[in-house]
């Protein structure tokens, strides 16, 4: 979810697609935008990106509000406005000029190529979602943030973080540097063309890194707990301590704890950002995977039957919109792979079973049932991230155990766990939210990690049936997102994480923001890692190279 997911990083990192979903801007900016040019400011500015602080009409802008300079680290917005002699539509007919207006523009945007110092660093033809079709149309002013005070969705943030992901971050390193925007048409047709530049600009960009103290980067001191047996064993602390140098200087953004166990003792537990021992961490999607293990208690205590039952076995699906046989054969099992075939994709904005559609429902449960089928006709079971079927799973286990879920949860996991400081968000019915957001402090997540490592033992209560641990955590299918060999568990991830010349296959809780619980396979480690680097393109692949190239090397030295 984007409260929780990220899924959607991941899923969409690696096509450059993340986050170029179709987004309105503020009521402000959207008016600034839908305004006419004078002739003579369009004459002057035509073919020009222009930067500002402030999302206004370009005859609007005062002077001291166009900027030539621009400090990266500051608080203040970044609106690029760019000038063109014609709207986009305009620029794609001449591309493709057999085809109308509307055909063109489900087929065709702008490319971008991002320059620093001279040098090409990121060019991305943006997703052919992005952008009103209305705005294609009419608008001869492209305005959008790169970043802004607001933070409001708008595809230009996103165009923004991807940049800076793919070659920005590490082109910018402290100091001056000339920023060039060069912005292009393009359409999609039997092959991608691409016309000719329609708009350029550059702004000088000042890149001040902070610095880090001592106190900073120093290895923080593990205090006795009666949780936690402290490990005795060695790790590399200068990797450790180069991690932590990165994490306050920004490099690794957004970081909030670290938490290492090995063969079951605490090794490491580091936190930043403000965070401590005592806080509580929103892990967003993290929270799906504890619905897995609610099902797996309950199946062994009885009160389900099965994770094959099928939802009419739960549900009166005729009462809904969109029955189908297809429907009503959709399993607990099919929700927690995220195969059961509804029409709802997170990755996609233009999905009807999106996550962001369901939020503003006063029914999430209906909402989800109303849904139709992706494929009618087809019972092929397509990997596709879908939050809105892990509600689904919530609401079934509130039903059929005794006192609800909540209730169930904290008397089977939590207390057996010694877990006493949690909070849950809930569904517009007040069930407990299984599609994420349950917070924990990052010492108990831990203890969920390693409740799975133990095979769903804790000390000598077996918690959850080891057979169910064995299937959660198993490669059920594999993720059509990627290409490399991911695989999807009961809604946990499974995938290889190298590290030098290693390779380790790890299966693991992932949530919003680089929200992780690593459970490491074939060695003997859980980690934790939470952050808040909520829809930002930074947030899990930041995570991967900290696991990577600090953790794992420190930790097999």
């Amino acid at each position: 979810m984007k409260r929780t997911l990220l899924v959607a990083i991941k899923i969409l990192l690696s096509l450059g697609l993340l986050f170029a979903a179709t987004h309105h801007l503020t009521a402000q900016a959207l008016a600034a935008e839908s305004k006419p040019i004078h002739t003579d400011s369009q004459q002057k500015l035509s073919g020009k990106i222009i930067f500002s602080t402030t999302a206004k009409a370009i005859e609007s802008y005062q002077a001291t509000e166009l900027i030539q300079r621009f400090e990266l680290n500051s608080t203040k917005s970044l609106y690029f406005n760019a000038v063109l002699d014609q709207p986009l539509t305009a620029y794609l007919q001449e591309l493709a000029p057999e085809l109308s207006a509307e055909e063109v523009n489900k087929i065709g945007n702008y490319q971008f190529t991002f320059y620093v110092d001279g040098s090409v660093v990121y060019t991305e033809n943006l997703n052919l979602a992005a952008g009103l079709s209305t705005e294609k149309s009419s608008h001869k002013v492209l305005m959008k943030p790169f970043f802004s005070e607001a933070s409001e969705d708008s595809w230009g943030r996103f165009l923004w973080m991807r940049f800076m992901h793919f070659g920005g971050e590490q082109a910018m390193t402290e100091g001056v540097h000339t920023l060039k925007i060069e912005i292009r048409p393009y359409v999609k047709t039997a092959d991608i063309k691409i016309g000719n530049l329609i708009a350029t600009g550059e702004i000088s960009v000042q890149v001040v890194k902070p610095k880090a103290t001592e106190q900073q980067i120093a290895i923080q001191p593990i205090q006795a707990t009666h949780d936690w047996i402290i490990s005795k064993d060695s790790y590399n602390k200068d990797l450790i301590r180069a991690m932590n140098k990165k994490i306050a200087e920004k490099d690794f953004k957004d970081i909030s704890s670290v938490v290492v166990i090995k063969d079951g003792a605490l090794l490491l537990e580091e936190y930043f950002n403000g965070s401590e021992r005592a806080s509580l961490h929103d892990p967003r999607s993290v929270g799906k995977s504890f619905a897995s293990t609610m099902l797996g208690i309950a199946i062994a205590e009885g009160f389900i039957q099965s994770e094959r039952q099928s939802l009419s076995e739960f549900y009166p699906l005729k009462n809904y919109q969109n029955y189908s046989t297809q429907k009503a054969n959709v399993s607990l099992k099919d929700l927690m792979t995220m195969t059961s075939g509804f029409a709802g994709d997170d990755s996609d904005s233009a999905s009807q079973g999106n996550e962001e559609n369901m939020y503003p429902t006063p029914d999430w449960v209906k909402f989800t049932l109303d849904l139709p089928m992706q494929n009618p006709t087809s019972s092929a079971k397509e990997w596709s991230y879908f939050t809105a079927g892990v509600v689904i799973l919530g609401d079934v286990l509130h039903q059929k155990i005794p006192d609800g879920l909540e209730a169930y949860a904290d008397k089977k996991l939590f207390a057996p766990l010694g877990i006493t400081e949690y909070q849950w968000q809930y569904t517009p019915q007040k069930v407990a939210n299984t599609a994420g957001g349950i917070r924990l402090r990052a010492l108990d997540f831990a203890k969920y990690g390693q409740l799975y490592k133990n095979g769903g033992s804790w000390g000598k209560q077996q918690i959850i049936p080891a057979d169910w641990v064995k299937a959660s955590l198993a490669e059920q299918v594999a993720r059509t997102e990627q290409k490399d060999g991911g695989h999807y568990g009961y809604l946990f991830w499974n995938d290889r994480i190298q590290s030098g010349q290693q390779s380790f296959e790890v299966a693991y809780a992932s949530g919003n923001g680089g929200n992780k619980i690593f459970i490491f396979k074939d060695i003997p480690l859980v980690i934790v890692i939470t952050a808040k680097a909520y829809n930002k393109a930074y947030g899990h692949p930041q995570v991967a190279q900290m696991i990577s190239d600090y953790l794992l090397p420190a930790i097999l030295h």
